[in-house]
């Protein structure tokens, strides 16, 4: 890795720490260059590789954490959250989707544990979600997956 600061080819891990959600490595670096020896921290997460997706149109694309996160961020606006609580949402949705077989998920699946995740981590958000996913046509629809919600207390 490079030295941010001197743009040096080389540096060197001094310390690794796992990351406090169990998920992420956190190096502290140090440049190789005598007269630079800047010390920076970076930090290692797991990625998703060779995971397409497949849409309700048939067509296929890859895995982007992105979209599922602006998803997340979209269903939680205005509600009380930290960046560490989504970054753990997002690394548990991962490992679920890292789960199934076959290198292919479809974005119902994908929905489906997206909404196990959000019901037990925010009812509005799971509920913001939901009437998007599930394409709630009517006010009774939504009624009855809030009265399916109130049942899970």
């Amino acid at each position: 890795m490079r030295c941010p600061v001197c743009n040096y080819k080389s540096t060197r891990v001094v310390d690794s720490r796992l990351g406090a959600d169990g998920m992420s490595v956190r190096r502290r670096r140090e440049c190789e260059r005598q007269r630079c020896v800047f010390r920076f921290s970076t930090v290692e997460e797991m990625e998703l590789l060779d995971v397409t997706v497949v849409k309700r149109n048939g067509k296929r694309e890859a895995y982007s954490r992105e979209k599922l996160v602006v998803g997340l961020k979209r269903s939680l606006e205005k509600r009380p959250y930290t960046d560490t609580e989504l970054q753990n949402i997002v690394h548990n949705l991962e490992r679920d989707i890292q789960k199934v077989r076959g290198g292919e998920i479809t974005t119902l699946e994908v929905g489906d544990i997206v909404m196990k995740h959000l019901k037990t981590f925010d009812k509005v958000a799971y509920i913001r979600f939901a009437s998007v996913y599930l394409s709630f046509e009517d006010v009774n629809r939504f009624e009855k997956e809030l009265k399916s919600l109130k049942k899970t207390k």
